[in-house]
């Protein structure tokens, strides 16, 4: 009870309070602009919160990936250009809605079940990870090296698009994170005799440059974007914000339930995290409704399933994050590697050795969402002046963030270069259709699977098989085994149900 007071203390000051509500203002502006992502503003916000301390960080950073995930539905509801990926899913209801004037309606309803739906995921979050953190305080590190396995795995057959791809994305995670010295001999590794990289690779100039810098150059690789060309011609709103959404509530209650749900659920997947929380949800809820034929046309119910969905992955990614030191997603990884910096190692212990700062962070998540109705109700009203903001003013004050952000964290020359190469890199491989996620939580696991389980065979004395010897370890391998092996799996059952309904076809073939 005191960890849980002393926890509201902290985050119920004037100095917390008024970053959270600047964070706010910062995330919507950012989710607004078509094509910057969430993972970027969080990115963007990393250096300034050095200055800060660590409960105001947390919160700034909570409260900045709630609102741009929100935020991303404006410039889908008046361009038919999602601000942020997790806006995609639903676009085209967003699109439409905006083209029959009813954007605020639209928007209105968005923002009501995204504050529901992080509400929610904040619950699932209050409930599980303590219970999670006191269970797993019987982990070891055999047990650790199949969940650093596990979110991996998890990492490249969630995520979308093709597999191989997204394996070949982790293989360069892993690869830098294997820059530094060995655990081991301390024999340096990939250093090339420059001393800024024999602690390894800065985490923070890899996420500025895979997110923030990606943008820009994308940006600039574009020459004539539709979303410029759509600025000019908005179609005319009119109507209340929040008029017809107890309306909507009262009939699709049930969609707000099942959305939050499964969001929190997928969002506490390592490597899911809120995009693919919300194309599942709107995935269900379009084979679920009782007028499928209706979504993509301006159809509010889809619109209530993936908006819950979306920001209650956002709260559940936080799960492994916070229990286990494993990301949910892009974002999480941010804040594991943010954590660390201000002393606080994410893992079981985090509830017994810092109880106030955990429940400090519960209670940020009660407050950012629970802002976003009024910070989300101004920007739904200004939200022209967000849609016709030209991107070629934006972006270079963006690169400028980039290189000052990368530059503060060690006054190092060698960050930005690292900074400028990622971003490079980051382009390359998007250009060939590669998803990016994989890559960071490559990097933020490697540390983790070369670590337990250099420690596992010096224990074992190199015997493999003590890695499947304690009962939680061989679950988790065999869970592991399970995933690897899960496209296998539904590639014969779907052959076998094709041969179930036509037999004679599968026959002659």
């Amino acid at each position: 009870m005191n960890g849980l007071l002393d926890g509201i203390l902290l985050v119920f000051n004037f100095q917390t309070l008024l970053v959270i509500f600047i964070a706010a203002i910062f995330g919507v502006f950012v989710g607004a602009i078509p094509g910057l992502s969430a993972t970027m503003a969080v990115a963007l916000l990393v250096p300034i919160t050095f200055a800060m301390e660590p409960t105001a960080a947390i919160a700034a950073i909570i409260t900045t990936a709630a609102m741009a995930i929100f935020a991303g539905d404006i410039p889908g509801t008046y361009l038919s250009i999602p601000g942020t990926p997790a806006s995609a899913a639903y676009v085209g209801d967003s699109a439409a809605l905006g083209r029959l004037g009813r954007a605020r309606e639209a928007l209105g309803l968005n923002v009501t079940c995204s504050m529901i739906g992080g509400l929610v995921g904040t619950l699932v979050l209050v409930m599980i990870a303590p219970s999670l953190a006191e269970f797993a305080l019987n982990f070891s590190s055999y047990e650790y090296f199949w969940l650093a396995i596990l979110g991996l795995g998890s990492a490249v057959f969630i995520s979308q698009g093709s597999a191989v791809k997204g394996f070949l994305s982790l293989m360069v995670g892993l690869l830098l994170a294997t820059v530094g010295l060995d655990l081991v001999t301390g024999a340096p590794r990939f250093t090339f005799d420059i001393p800024d990289l024999m602690g390894g690779i800065n985490f923070i100039p890899v996420m500025i440059g895979f997110f923030a810098m990606f943008e820009v150059m994308k940006h600039y690789a574009q020459r004539q974007t539709s979303d410029e060309r759509a600025r000019r011609t908005l179609a005319p709103q009119s109507g209340s914000v929040f008029g017809k959404v107890p309306m909507h509530l009262k009939r699709y209650w049930k969609n707000v339930l099942r959305g939050s749900t499964l969001g929190a659920l997928i969002g506490a997947l390592p490597g899911a995290g809120a995009d693919i929380a919300a194309w599942i949800a709107y995935a269900v809820s379009k084979k679920r409704s009782k007028t499928p034929e209706a979504y993509g046309t301006g159809h509010v119910e889809g619109l209530v399933d993936a908006s819950s969905a979306n920001n209650s992955a956002v709260a559940g990614a936080w799960v492994p994050a916070l229990v286990f030191g494993i990301p949910g997603d892009s974002i999480t990884a941010i804040v594991i590697g943010v954590l660390y910096m201000k002393g606080m190692n994410p893992g079981p212990t985090i509830f017994m050795d810092n109880s106030a700062m955990a429940y400090g962070l519960f209670t940020a998540f009660f407050v950012a969402n629970l802002i976003l109705l009024p910070v989300g109700y101004l920007a739904i009203r200004g939200a022209h002046l967000f849609a016709v903001t030209p991107t070629r003013i934006l972006m270079p004050i963006i690169l400028c963030f980039c290189i000052v952000g990368a530059f503060a964290i060690n006054n190092s020359l060698t960050d930005v270069w690292i900074m400028l190469a990622c971003g490079i890199a980051a382009y390359l491989i998007a250009s060939a259709d590669f998803p990016i996620a994989p890559a960071i939580l490559g990097l933020v696991l490697g540390n983790i699977l070369e670590s337990n389980f250099m420690t596992s065979m010096i224990k074992s004395d190199g015997n493999l098989l003590a890695f499947v010897e304690r009962p939680i370890s061989a679950c988790l391998g065999g869970l592991v085994l399970l995933i690897l092996l899960f496209p296998w799996i539904a590639k014969l059952w779907r052959k076998r149900y094709r041969a179930a309904q036509h037999p004679t076809k599968e026959a002659i073939e």
